[in-house]
């Protein structure tokens, strides 16, 4: 990768980390989140002074994609509100990213990308596996490390769906500048979020309408979705500097050890030596991954 994209990618791992922090702080509901995603791709509206004219053509272009990733990014926020409300910070952010980087790579080699994969990369996989394995054993009795895993599913799905459409967006939108239309997407991609959020909260509570939910507080929701967009808005600026989008992934996992050690500091969340080491080990296997 680039410079300029370790950058980009460094300062969305530290806003990743804090949003998650204020998430696990506020017992975050599915609502907590939606109320997140939409407070967060209002930011991006000003974007639309020097891109409204190309709306239209990139929404004809992408509809579907944008679509399928609302739906992903959606049910990565349902799978770890409710990995939240049963784990702590400390196991259920390092399961649900490291997670996601080992089924990003998957993806990859079924499609057909199995060359760009080295021995040093391979060998990072099995260090995160291990990892995960030891954070799993650390949380048997947690129902946070199932949903963690299900919320990388949906990290998965959105990662692979937004690289492919961007790849595509780029060249077709030009001479629009690449980053206002990364800008654009990521503002119309919030907006799909937020549909598909809103729908999980009204199934929700059609099923489950005697069941009290946490109240939200706009204050945090507000400071978690402006964190959510920047951290994910640089992300997909920083694909377009990455050759391949599971070292962007991988890299960005940088915001493990940030989220484990604020879980232990601010949160106060036991140290345990499973936790510890398992934590370690996944940092150094997505290193591998990034380097490899």
């Amino acid at each position: 990768m680039t410079p300029t994209a370790i950058l980009l990618i460094g300062v969305s791992a530290v806003a990743h980390a804090l949003w998650n922090l204020l998430g696990r702080r506020e017992r975050s509901s599915i609502g907590f989140f939606f109320a997140a995603n939409t407070l967060g791709w209002l930011c991006l509206v000003p974007v639309l002074a020097i891109a409204a004219p190309s709306v239209p053509a990139l929404a004809a272009a992408a509809w579907l994609p944008l679509a399928a990733t609302g739906f992903c990014q959606a049910l990565y926020f349902a799978s770890l509100s409710a990995a939240y409300r049963g784990g702590e910070l400390s196991l259920v952010y390092p399961v649900a990213r490291s997670a996601a980087v080992i089924f990003v790579t998957l993806a990859n080699l079924a499609l057909g990308r199995a060359a760009e994969l080295g021995l040093v990369g391979a060998a990072g996989i099995v260090l995160v596996v291990a990892g995960i394995l030891l954070l799993g054993a650390n949380g048997l009795r947690s129902r946070g490390v199932p949903f963690a895993l299900l919320a990388a599913v949906g990290t998965m799905g959105y990662s692979l769906i937004d690289d492919q459409a961007l790849r595509l967006l780029r060249p077709a939108l030009a001479p629009q500048s690449p980053t206002v239309t990364t800008l654009v997407y990521a503002l119309l991609e919030g907006v799909a979020t937020s549909l598909w959020l809103g729908a999980f909260v009204a199934v929700r509570a059609l099923c489950r309408p005697a069941r009290a939910e946490p109240p939200i507080r706009l204050g945090p929701a507000a400071l978690s979705g402006v964190a959510i967009f920047v951290a994910y808005a640089l992300v997909l600026v920083a694909m377009g500097f990455a050759r391949n989008v599971t070292h962007v992934v991988a890299f960005r996992q940088a915001s493990i050890p940030i989220g484990v050690v604020l879980g232990l500091v601010v949160l106060g969340e036991p140290l345990t030596a499973p936790k510890a080491v398992g934590a370690l080990v996944v940092t150094a296997g997505l290193v591998l991954v990034a380097v490899g």
